[in-house]
């Protein structure tokens, strides 16, 4: 009989911080598979773009992608540098090279700059993963949504999305493939979380489209949709008593961790498991259904 993973079946410690929110500050720390992934060459000397590459689900895939055999990208806020060096020195340990790339995805100037960084440090982008987002969970009605807020939520889930594609079609070929960040919350939204819920849906209707466009080129669009996961997004944009139940009402009664979720970004960027996976979205929600 085989043994189940050993994660996490607890609920959370109250806990908050400021957005963006650091790794370290975390009880329990996220499980990014640092003890616990392991490589066979899926992606021998691929060349990889991660955006919130420094923390969570990003971190995961960046240690995956590595001990794959990736050179990454890794992208991020300026003021998650500590993360982004601890993701960068995991990098490192598994023998690849990890790029460090601050900066502001919701400038759409920071997103050319990031893909033409990639661009001149690797030369080309074999896979784009769109990983980087925002939430910030709300009791007030949509009537009290400010335009700063919506701002925030849109550029840096839906606008960035758009606008690093658009700077990193140039740098991929036949045989290049974009991965992209869904949700849970595009098939089960949550009123505090609206417009979260929002792009999310938008990001699967892109995937699916973004794929029948770049077909003909030979470059695979996929998503992935998490469900509940414990990363820095949740304590620092989740009032404490959620916290204390997060991801208990998953079938599986948990929350996930970010090493959970890279297998699937692993899987949609090998260019041999998944040569013919296009236009799709993968859940990795705990039970809860993607459809």
């Amino acid at each position: 009989m085989p043994a189940e993973a050993p994660y996490h079946d607890q609920g959370f410690p109250a806990q908050q911080q400021e957005p963006p929110g650091l790794t370290a500050l975390m009880t329990p720390v996220p499980d990014h598979g640092e003890d616990s992934y392991n490589g066979s060459g899926r992606l021998h000397d691929l060349r990889a773009v991660i955006t919130g590459g420094d923390s969570g689900i990003g971190r995961a895939v960046a240690i995956a992608y590595a001990r794959e055999g990736a050179d990454v990208v890794l992208s991020y806020l300026p003021e998650e540098q500590e993360d982004a060096e601890a993701t960068a020195e995991l990098v490192a340990k598994a023998g690849r090279r990890a790029v460090l790339a601050p900066g502001d995805l919701t400038d759409r100037d920071e997103c050319r700059r990031l893909a033409e960084t990639a661009a001149a440090e690797l030369g080309g982008i074999d896979i784009l993963v769109n990983n980087a987002g925002y939430q910030m969970a709300r009791s007030e009605g949509l009537e009290e949504t400010t335009p700063d807020q919506m701002d925030r939520v849109f550029k840096t889930n839906l606008y960035a999305l758009f606008w690093l594609t658009q700077a990193a079609l140039p740098h991929m070929t036949r045989g290049s493939c974009i991965i992209n960040n869904s949700s849970i919350q595009a098939y089960e939204p949550s009123t505090s979380l609206l417009d979260y819920a929002a792009t999310k849906a938008a990001i699967n209707n892109f995937t699916v489209n973004l794929a029948a466009d770049l077909g003909p080129r030979g470059i695979r669009v996929n998503a992935v949709a998490p469900g509940p996961i414990w990363t820095p997004l949740q304590p620092a944009t989740q009032p404490e008593e959620k916290i204390e139940k997060f991801g208990q009402d998953t079938p599986l009664g948990r929350a996930g961790q970010p090493a959970e979720v890279a297998p699937a970004f692993v899987f949609l960027a090998s260019p041999t498991d998944a040569s013919y996976v296009s236009g799709t979205v993968l859940g990795v929600t705990g039970g809860k259904p993607v459809f």
